[in-house]
């Protein structure tokens, strides 16, 4: 598990195909490796990966088929600025929200301008997630824990402080930049138990959570 305070930024320095997965080594800059061993688990851009060598300054992983099918992995290449979380400790402050490093899809900067000091992005995400974003509940950009602003349809949009900003690889995301997007987990596991028949075929259609199954649930109206 991970909180979505990046802890550093990296850089990818190697990128091997093998058999349909890839071998990635990323240089790690400031990202304290002295506690790491291996197999613990990295975020890189909100990935979880699996640390198979490192050394003080870099560490390598493998990246699956499935996990390049689901990020923006499969469009990196080396050179790339990316995002670093070590794995979160049982006695670590819990600062953004629980990240389990599990992409759920791709999504992309439909408009970035500044808004004071800070900047705001407004990213559209896959369908198939959209209605699991909230007005001010969590979501997870390329590992950066943040507070959604507001959501209209498929599309919402954040405020990116200047320490984000400045601390992260967001300052180089531009109109048409693709990003991992992870929604809240406790969105997905509600909709899991409210739904009724959620082990049932692919062939019946999951039903979606609305106001009435909530308030069926135990929950308040507003």
């Amino acid at each position: 598990m991970f909180t979505g305070i990046i802890e550093a930024t990296g850089k990818i320095t190697s990128l091997e195909s093998k058999q349909g997965d890839s071998l990635i080594e990323i240089s790690v800059n400031d990202l304290d490796m002295s506690d790491v061993k291996l197999g613990d688990s990295i975020a890189v851009n909100g990935v979880c990966l699996t640390v198979i060598r490192f050394t003080d300054s870099n560490f390598t992983a493998d990246v699956s088929a499935e996990t390049l099918s689901r990020s923006c992995f499969k469009h990196c290449k080396v050179g790339d600025v990316v995002n670093l979380e070590k794995a979160l400790l049982a006695t670590s402050r819990l600062g953004g929200h629980l990240v389990s490093g599990h992409v759920d899809g791709i999504g992309e900067v439909m408009k970035r301008f500044q808004d004071a000091r800070s900047w705001c992005f407004v990213i559209k995400a896959p369908d198939e997630i959209a209605h699991y974003i909230a007005e001010k509940g969590s979501i997870t950009i390329d590992g950066v824990s943040l507070t959604v602003n507001s959501v209209s349809g498929s599309e919402f949009d954040v405020n990116i402080v200047p320490h984000t900003l400045e601390s992260t690889s967001m300052d180089q995301f531009n109109v048409s930049t693709r990003v991992n997007l992870e929604v809240d987990l406790i969105a997905r596991y509600l909709e899991r138990l409210i739904n009724k028949d959620s082990t049932s075929s692919t062939s019946n259609s999951a039903q979606s959570i609305s106001e009435a199954m909530l308030v069926n649930a135990g929950f308040k109206s507003r």
